[in-house]
């Protein structure tokens, strides 16, 4: 079993996926991952949709029109609920916060499971929430394509460029 540090290390953006379904317990281990996500009071304001139907992933395409989307046999459309998120004092609402997180688990437990994922947030949200018949306070967030990758992380290493520990971390005062 890989270390945190190495499955982080390994994680990467997937745009090439194998034609080959993802199989339902892998599935629902990255699911469970998500669920288990922490937010802000606890309050949990998303939702997942499962789109594993390939004509609704068609019509998916048209809200992201990148051909190695289409590739992969399962697209989480991850939602937030704006009016049942945390808000801090000054108003500011958590939900992108707290779908980030649980985005975040279900990608590295995809990754545990020798899947790949991409975070998607370049789509036409007003047309995702038309073909998918969303609720008007249910915002599409972001989009995270499942499948197994085509590639390994080694023949992407965009992934491996990172800031340096000096120019990220300050300790004491900026």
């Amino acid at each position: 079993m890989k270390t945190f540090i190495e499955l982080v290390k390994t994680r990467y953006s997937v745009r090439d996926y194998m034609d080959k379904p993802v199989e339902e317990d892998k599935l629902q281990y990255v699911l469970e991952c998500g669920r288990l996500a922490p937010s802000a009071a606890n309050y949990q304001p998303w939702h997942i949709l499962v789109i594993r139907d390939p004509a609704i992933r068609e019509k998916l395409g048209l809200t992201y029109k990148r051909p190695w989307f289409l590739q992969a046999p399962v697209v989480l459309v991850i939602c937030g609920d704006h009016p049942a998120a945390w808000k801090r004092a000054d108003g500011k609402d958590h939900t992108d916060i707290d779908v980030s997180i649980i985005i975040d688990h279900m990608t590295l437990a995809a990754a545990e499971q020798g899947l790949g994922t991409c975070w998607i947030c370049n789509f036409d949200a007003a047309l995702c929430m038309e073909l998918l018949r969303l609720p008007e306070h249910i915002e599409p967030i972001a989009y995270l394509p499942i499948g197994y990758p085509a590639v390994s992380n080694d023949d992407n290493p965009r992934h491996l460029k990172r800031k340096t520990k000096n120019e990220i971390i300050h300790y004491e005062s900026f």
